[in-house]
């Protein structure tokens, strides 16, 4: 058997690319079991056999569908849909009998992360398996084996299919990245010739900008398992807590001179919370996977190259939950067959390599169930023996939007939430009855809640794939107290509702907004966009026994667009759909400065444009369009930089420059932007855009430049070494200073700023020109090598200067990181709505 297939994968690596012969199911499926004559193969309904074209997602839907309505081992259910209105199904695939007893299966199941679960016997208990495919939607060999996958399940017969499917339960989700691999698969097919070229330089292999890999806004979902922000990735982490799998797998694609991969990975890299004994699990459950690719014929290799440490991945959140996750990388043909150091990769061999490894995960979990089962019941039960009496405390008197953010993530990981049943206070923090929320240590998903709170800054390994730190309280600017008396705690929280507000009452003489809300921008826009007068506050000041802070809004009654009848209503209407405070006032008589000084400063609407296209982090691009699109429902213009000679740039008051290798960025477009800004405009650049902006004088910046030298380090070392001098992603302090418009709507004087550039920036000798700089010791939570560390004290993340009429803005930090980081969102809204002021 192993020689068949073994010519079998040289013939489809050698032939298939000069299209002489036809692809057959045969060549992916096992040959020793019968099928079902009444289930349709994939051809029967996508028109074509897996690999001789891309499957775009709606067709792998329809097939799913389909399997469905003919199959009484399968049933499927629409859990929501993709920002473009893709539906995000789930097939659950078991025996005919399991499925007349899902429920209780499932409640029985759920039951083993309970007190009391050892009266369960998991002898008698079927395991969960939860399989998803191409998360990376330019990945797409996970999603046409899922094709395969799921005719096998359907169609397969014989006394070994019946045991598996009798004695497990398949979560199964065809496509992660439905948005994504609907723009890949048009790609590949579109640019596919009759003749199948597999030059590596064909314009089939070389997607345009974004490609896709990433969803509607571009973000990459699996990072987003923790901060659950998309609904790709909310519709997955319902399904996970629903059901709590033993084992969640995850197919990528790699680079195409790369092979195969499948955990674990490198072991100094697993992060601590992960017990050893999960560890020990993915090993031997990857000893059926080297089997099978044995058999094959296939190349592989294990504990290299990834790691197990960041909890927002796929493969990596199941850890933390009691689970195995499982990354599976199949070296990516990228298009239809390709050229590569190992000889032509045909899309074909990439499919079935990931069939085989969703094949084998199904045998290990057959085979391993009472033993998966047992670690996970034990795992629940460990963590409930090692906690603490006390609790952890969160939330913002001032910025309850942000406070009730984050309680909503802890709430889809179905985390226990208590209301404070008083005010309080504990080491110099005050917290609010009505705006606290109260996070009891002593329950079921204690080790996760930790996962998200923790501050780390000590580490096994100095190199990672992904970021070090994600503090969840850090990143969203809270007030946090870690060790809080349980009697301190009201009532459990059943359903997360925002805190209320009071109502708008009606003023003939003006109304106020604090700046503090993270919601503030998105009904400061609406007042703006309806063409009403609105000004800011450069000082602060004091009403009817209640201070304003730096950056209050003041919309005065008269000279407005709307009378005084309509004014109210309209700001009735921006305060509820914000969930922004709105105080109505009968005088400008104040404490401080009075309502009719020059220290309130007039707002004019923003236009703003978003520079995209070659040359720009798709990442960084989406995140700054989804925050504008999503959260504050402002209109923001994308620009490409292939037609930005073309573009008429005076309909924009801030433009946005995201991260830029520089790529579609020279001397004609600097000058064009630099004009744009002498005449009013402002521009802002973020991270690498620091070093554009110098090569092209928009700012003066003195960059610190790194002159470490490597001592007792060896050829084979090096790269270690290297690595460990970036960020990867780490937490860092800044004082700030609250009256610059930069940082209007902040409370304290210090800030957590989430940070993955190695671009230090030294501050101006003018220290008002300094409004955030790092600490002396910045490091809150995160690896930073120490040198880079000494670098980093002292410096500056901001920078603005003047331009004739204009303003240069540039942060060398990512404020918008991954949707979550609510925390310095605002710093970017001011940027829009004060760069003028600075």
């Amino acid at each position: 058997m192993k020689y068949i297939f073994t010519l079998l994968s040289l013939f489809f690596c050698v032939s298939f690319y000069g299209q002489e012969e036809e692809i057959s199911l045969e060549y992916y499926l096992p040959q020793d079991v019968s099928y079902k004559d009444q289930i349709p193969k994939p051809q029967d309904i996508i028109g074509f056999v897996p690999g001789e074209w891309h499957a775009s997602h709606d067709l792998i839907l329809n097939y799913m569908r389909e399997l469905a309505r003919v199959s009484s081992r399968i049933t499927i259910e629409n859990r929501g849909s993709t920002y473009e209105g893709r539906p995000l199904v789930l097939l659950s695939i078991t025996s005919e009998k399991n499925h007349e007893n899902l429920e209780e299966i499932r409640k029985r199941h759920v039951d083993l992360t309970r007190k009391n679960a050892e009266a369960l016997n998991t002898e008698e208990m079927p395991i969960v398996v939860n399989q998803g495919f191409s998360i990376h939607g330019n990945e797409p060999s996970g999603a046409n084996a899922a094709l395969l996958v799921a005719y096998y399940l359907a169609a397969a017969e014989g006394p070994e299919i019946e045991a598996l499917l009798e004695n497990t339960v398949i979560l199964f989700d065809p496509v992660f990245n439905p948005d994504g691999l609907q723009r890949f698969a048009y790609w590949a097919n579109t640019n596919k010739s009759k003749n199948v070229n597999p030059d590596p330089q064909d314009r089939e292999y070389n997607e345009v900008w974004p490609g896709g890999r990433t969803n509607h806004y571009w973000f990459d979902m699996n990072r987003d398992w923790l901060p659950v922000q998309l609904p790709e990735s909310q519709v997955r982490l319902e399904t996970f807590h629903k059901w709590y799998p033993n084992i969640l797998t995850d197919h990528h694609e790699m680079g195409s001179n790369s092979s195969f991969f499948f955990q674990p990975g490198i072991p100094s890299r697993t992060h601590p919370l992960t017990p050893d004994l999960n560890q020990e699990l993915t090993k031997e459950i990857g000893n059926y996977h080297a089997e099978a690719l044995d058999e094959l014929g296939s190349f592989y290799f294990t504990e290299e190259n990834y790691d197990d440490f960041y909890y927002g991945k796929g493969s990596t959140f199941p850890d933390i939950n009691g689970s195995i996750g499982i990354l599976f990388e199949q070296g990516s043909s990228r298009g239809h067959a390709q050229e590569t150091d190992n000889g032509i990769l045909t899309f074909p061999f990439t499919i079935r390599n990931q069939f085989t490894a969703a094949l084998s995960t199904l045998k290990a979990a057959r085979n391993m169930r009472v033993k998966l089962l047992d670690y996970q019941r034990d795992f629940y039960k460990n963590a409930r023996n090692s906690t603490e009496n006390g609790a952890w405390a969160f939330g913002d008197e001032k910025d309850v939007s942000s406070a009730y953010e984050l309680a909503k993530i802890l709430d889809r990981h179905k985390i226990k939430i208590h209301r404070a049943a008083s005010d309080f206070e504990t080491n110099g923090i005050k917290f609010k009855k009505e705006y606290t929320y109260i996070i009891p240590k002593n329950q079921r998903q204690h080790r996760l809640v930790e996962a998200m709170f923790e501050k780390r800054t000590e580490f096994q390994d100095s190199l990672f794939y992904d970021i070090s730190a994600w503090t969840f309280p850090l990143a969203f600017d809270l007030d946090f107290a870690e060790e809080v008396n349980m009697h301190l705690a009201g009532e459990e929280i059943s359903e997360l509702e925002k805190p209320d507000i009071p109502s708008v009452e009606k003023s003939e003489y003006a109304y106020l907004m604090q700046w503090h809300d993270f919601y503030a921008p998105k009904a400061l826009n609406m007042i703006l966009e309806k063409g009403l007068r609105a000004k800011v506050a450069m000082q602060q000041f004091g009403l009817n026994n209640k201070n304003y802070d730096y950056g209050s809004i003041m919309i005065p009654v008269q000279n407005q667009e709307l009378n005084e009848e309509e004014l109210y209503e309209f700001l009735q209407k921006a305060s509820e759909e914000s969930h922004v405070q709105i105080d109505a006032i009968s005088t400008g008589l104040t404490s401080g400065v009075n309502l009719g000084s020059r220290q309130f400063r007039a707002l004019k609407p923003a236009k703003v444009a978003l520079l995209v296209g070659e040359g720009i982090t798709p990442y960084d691009a989406g995140e700054i369009w989804h925050l504008f699109d999503q959260r504050y429902d402002m209109k923001i213009t994308k620009l490409d930089l292939g037609d930005f000679s073309r573009t008429d740039l005076s309909r924009y008051t801030d433009i946005i420059l995201p991260n830029s290798w520089g790529g579609g960025l020279g001397e004609n477009e600097a000058g064009k932007l630099k004009e744009w800004v002498r005449r009013g405009g402002t521009l802002i650049g973020y991270r690498n855009a620091a070093n554009w902006f110098k090569r092209h004088d928009f700012l003066d910046l003195e960059i610190k430049e790194s002159d470490l030298i490597a001592k007792d380090i060896s050829f084979e070392e090096q790269r270690d070494f290297r690595g460990a001098q970036g960020i990867g992603g780490a937490i860092f302090e800044a004082e700030i200073d609250r009256s610059h418009p930069v940082n209007f709507g902040y409370k304290n004087n210090k800030l957590a700023l989430f940070r993955n550039t190695t671009i230090f920036v030294k501050p101006d000798e003018q220290s008002y020109k300094n409004p955030i700089k790092y600490t002396e010791q910045p490091l809150l939570s995160g690896y930073i090598s120490k040198s880079k560390l000494d670098s980093l004290a002292g410096t500056v993340p901001f920078k603005h200067t003047g331009l004739s009429r204009g303003n240069v803005i540039l942060f060398t930090d990512n404020t918008n990181f991954r949707a979550f980081w609510f925390g310095t969102n605002k710093l970017l809204m001011n940027a829009i709505f004060f760069g003028d002021e600075m």
